[in-house]
């Protein structure tokens, strides 16, 4: 079962992983908020018909929308507004060192509020181990210099801040319902929240129409990068704990790293094989695939105090 969780988790990282290739040949052509809106709405309505198909419906209107609101805000809405604010006064390797805090996040809220995700010295070692490798991973552009703005550095780290509450809201709140049901809510809840920003910030209706790539990323985004996604990742909810899946942030890294080999043919030094092995170990450490000597001999961890 852990080997199968990680293969999902591995799944989930390439989902996402690879949408940043495609944000960067929608962007080219379509506004950021126009494209999260396409993106998110033709996921919404994917994930609906791919629901009714298979005879369910959504919630009525009641108190379970609320959580389907704040997921929504917190998992895309939220985050996406933060990260595009951010991106232009901070760096792009500052900013995912600032998005790798996520998990430590997720770490500490799980603890306190969940009864099955208690924060253990494997899962901390792990955390650790895994941040030092994303650290590694962009090294020589932190040596090179960064630039960033105090503006810049809050909206980034409360974008990672977001993140890290919404997979433990996601796995307290929506975890159990029917298959589908979770990631269609909050995709249509993503969708609400970002049909006015686009309208008041990027007026569609102004631009020229987009290039058959733009609208080949877009749909890419909208069937891969966000509607199978978000499948997998409320089936790893239902089955691991927030601290676990929260590593998926440690594993992106290195999928726009192969990306970058394969499509690109960029080449890595050293320190970028290093940081993925790094941030592997880690990744298994909070996973269980793997304990430290001293721990091996334990058959459950020991949960630390709070």
């Amino acid at each position: 079962m852990q080997l199968k969780n990680l293969s999902s988790l591995s799944l989930l990282a390439v989902l996402w992983g690879s949408s940043f290739l495609f944000i960067k040949v929608a962007v080219q052509d379509i506004p950021p908020f126009t494209t999260v809106t396409a993106v998110v709405g033709i996921a919404t309505l994917v994930l609906y018909l791919l629901l009714r198909r298979q005879g369910r419906r959504l919630p009525k209107l009641g108190s379970i929308w609320i959580a389907f609101a704040i997921a929504g805000l917190l998992h895309n809405a939220l985050p996406f507004a933060l990260l595009v604010f951010g991106g232009q006064y901070v760096d792009s390797a500052l900013a995912a060192v600032l998005n790798g805090t996520s998990p430590l996040y997720a770490l500490l809220l799980a603890h306190y509020f969940t009864g099955d995700d208690r924060l253990t010295p494997a899962k901390s070692l792990g955390l650790l181990v895994g941040f030092g490798g994303l650290v590694l991973l962009v090294a020589p552009s932190l040596l090179a210099g960064v630039q960033a703005s105090a503006w810049g550095l809050l909206a980034v780290g409360a974008a990672a801040a977001s993140y890290g509450v919404a997979i433990v809201y996601s796995r307290i709140k929506l975890s159990q319902l029917p298959s589908l049901v979770a990631p269609t809510a909050q995709m249509g809840m993503a969708t609400v929240y970002a049909l006015p920003l686009a309208v008041m910030i990027d007026q569609p209706w102004q631009m020229a129409l987009p290039s058959v790539n733009a609208i080949g990323a877009v749909l890419a985004l909208a069937l891969f990068g966000t509607a199978l996604s978000y499948v997998v990742y409320y089936r790893l909810i239902s089955r691991m704990s927030a601290s676990q899946v929260s590593m998926v942030t440690y594993l992106v890294p290195i999928v726009g790293l192969v990306l970058g080999i394969v499509v690109l043919n960029e080449q890595v030094a050293w320190n970028a094989y290093l940081g993925c092995g790094f941030i592997l170990v880690g990744v298994m450490f909070v996973n269980g695939l793997i304990k430290p000597p001293r721990w091996r001999h334990n058959s459950t961890d020991t949960a630390l105090q709070t």
